[in-house]
């Protein structure tokens, strides 16, 4: 049976916060060889809405189910996604490019819709805290409470919604930078580690927009950037 996200969690939160503004986040491209982490986020005020019909865990929806549920979800709820480069995850780390990107999403969330009381972050850590402070003191800061749920993309609709832009979002950014770099098959892959992608890694070197600290092919070949 497919789970149906609702917003059982949120209507908890925002009763402990006593506020109904709450917003749901989850982060996409963690395992990617290529291309940046995206975080998505996405708030509604949960005494005035109900669940989006059509929301499921992004990962059971085809690209064409997501696209088009994007023509929705804005409407549905306000959101934002923030990434963060390859670069930055190899100065600062994956947990903490998560972090970074996470509050680059936040900051653009509450420069055009009101402040959530309350966050629903999926997984069970919590990476919000780890991003570099040097790269963050210009954003707005997360003053919401914030809760972990694990596969909560599954099961809360803000979450739901928020993996969705977030796929969206990067999935469209990597078929343009696959128009740059055709030769991975970044427009079908993503940028993750698909035979063919990990095939041109071997014969044609590393891009600016490969991730270089994860030590993706031989020393020799790692240095012949394009």
């Amino acid at each position: 049976m497919i789970s149906t996200p609702d917003l059982s969690l949120e209507t908890q939160l925002a009763d402990m916060c006593g506020h109904t503004m709450i917003a749901g986040m989850d982060e996409v491209g963690r395992g990617a060889l290529a291309g940046p982490v995206a975080v998505g986020i996405a708030a509604v005020d949960v005494a005035m809405s109900q669940p989006l019909p059509g929301l499921r865990d992004s990962k059971k929806l085809t690209a064409r189910q997501r696209e088009q549920l994007m023509e929705t979800i804005p409407v549905w709820a306000s959101t934002a996604v923030g990434m963060a480069t390859a670069d930055e995850i190899d100065a600062f780390g994956i947990s903490a490019a998560l972090g970074l990107a996470g509050r680059r999403a936040w900051d653009q969330l509450v420069s055009h819709s009101p402040t959530p009381a309350g966050l629903v972050l999926d997984g069970n850590t919590q990476w919000l805290q780890n991003a570099p402070a040097e790269s963050v003191e210009l954003l707005a800061p997360i003053d919401a409470r914030i809760v972990m749920q694990t596969k909560a993309d599954a099961t809360c609709a803000t979450v739901s919604a928020a993996a969705i832009a977030a796929k969206v979002t990067r999935d469209a950014l990597m078929v343009e930078l696959a128009k740059l770099h055709p030769d991975y098959g970044w427009d079908s892959n993503k940028g993750y580690g698909s035979a063919s992608h990990r095939a041109a890694l071997t014969e044609r070197g590393v891009t600016d927009y490969h991730r270089k600290s994860w030590n993706l092919v031989p020393a020799a070949i790692h240095q012949r950037l394009l």
